[in-house]
This record gives C-alpha cells, structure tokens and sequence, in this order.
C-alpha cells in the first residue's frame, strides 16, 4: 500500500477506536451532549416505572427498542454477508470491480484490505447489537421481578439498578447504529485515500453535531433541565 493510504487508515482508525471515550470525555467535561443527557432521561424513567400500578407502557416501549436492534442485527448480517461475498469472491470480483472508473484499486491486496476494513466496521456493529438484545433482555426481566407496588422510599434505589441495566444496553444499541456510519467511511476507501480521509472527517463532524447542536439534541438537554430541576436524578454510568 502506498504511505497516502497508510495514512488514511490511520485517520479511519483513530476516528472508529478513540470516537466513543472521546464523545464520553467531552460529555463529561462539557455537557449537553445527547448521549450524557439520555442517561438521565432513563434513569428518571426507571424511577417512574418502579411507581406505577400498570408498566404496560414501559414494557412495550422496551419492546420496541428489543424490536429495532433484532432488526438492525439482522440487517448488519446481510450486509456481512454481502461483503464477506464480495471478499472472497477471487480474481473475477478483483477484476469487475477495479474495471471501474470510480475505483481507486491499486492491487487486489489493497481492494481486499478495503473490503475488510467495510466488514470488520460491521461485524462490530453486529456484536453491538448482540450485546444490546441480550442486555435489554435482562432489563425487562428485571423489570418483571420489580414488586408491585413499590414504597416510594425504595423507588429511586430500584430504578438506579434498573437503569444501570437499560442504559449500557442502549449504548450498545447506539454503538451499532453508529458503526454504520464508519461502515460507510470505510466504503469511501474503494474510492481512493483522500475519500476515505474526507468520509471519515465528515463522518464524525456530523455525529458530533448530531450529539451537540442538533435540534433533537438541544431538546433533549432542555428536557434533562426540566427533570432535574423537577426532581433531581441521581447521576447513571455514561452509555
């Protein structure tokens, strides 16, 4: 591989390793960052539940969210899938692939490097998502076994728990949903260095302005304000 494409990983992998402590760190420091703000959100959700007669609701909405990482698992499968064909397709898929123009392939140990890289970004996302099922389902079981009715005293205590449960599976849920983003980045490649440098920039530019400045975002922190100032919210573990 040429030292422009060496780079450009480089730039790829610090961004896809180092985004999530990053986004903590300065969540940490900062504030107003959506995924901070979330943690909040559900702790003060969780208490909540633990205070209502009928947790119909709350069960379905985690059903809900159980129903949408079972489907972006199964979809990052497909992809999987389809990448993995592509990569171990031999010299015929080598060939079609860098006849075209938009290709930027020098070898086919360089294209197979980059179809790698596009499945490796996925396959981690797969095992996001695993983990995410897997956790929620724990949550709701949890959720089940919460007495009812539950002394107020005690309320705040089990949605603390419960809470520690929901949101390191939502932060997986986000971590899967995110590694479609560097999926994408990592796409760029076939398309030459500096496109897999200016895909990866854009990449976190946007999750950044989507974690800080967006409208959802901004509503999100206010939302948080109002709960807090309400009813403070014992701090969660950052998802």
């Amino acid at each position: 591989m040429r030292t422009l494409d060496l780079t450009a990983l480089g730039v790829f992998l610090v961004a896809w390793l180092f985004y999530e402590p990053l986004l903590t760190a300065f969540g940490k420091r900062r504030g107003g960052v959506l995924n901070t703000d979330m943690t909040v959100i559900r702790t003060a959700w969780m208490v909540q539940m633990t205070g209502r007669e009928v947790r119909l609701m709350d069960g379905n909405l985690l059903g809900h969210a159980l129903n949408s990482a079972s489907f972006f698992a199964s979809s990052n499968l497909l992809l999987i899938a389809a990448a993995a064909g592509a990569l171990f397709g031999g010299d015929s898929t080598f060939r079609s692939v860098s006849a075209l123009e938009v290709v930027k392939t020098s070898s086919r140990f360089l294209f197979e490097v980059q179809l790698a890289l596009v499945l490796l970004t996925l396959a981690r996302g797969l095992l996001d998502f695993i983990w995410s099922i897997r956790q929620l389902n724990y949550c709701l079981a949890a959720m089940g076994a919460t007495p009812e009715p539950l002394p107020a005293g005690e309320r705040p205590v089990f949605g603390e728990v419960l809470a520690r449960l929901l949101n390191p599976a939502l932060g997986a849920f986000n971590s899967g949903v995110r590694g479609y983003y560097f999926a994408l980045a990592a796409a760029a490649w076939l398309f030459g260095a500096w496109a897999l440098i200016g895909a990866t920039v854009g990449a976190v530019a946007l999750l950044f302005w989507r974690q800080r400045s967006s409208a959802a975002a901004q509503a999100i922190h206010d939302f948080r304000n109002l709960i807090e100032a309400r009813d403070p919210v014992p701090p969660a573990p950052p998802s």
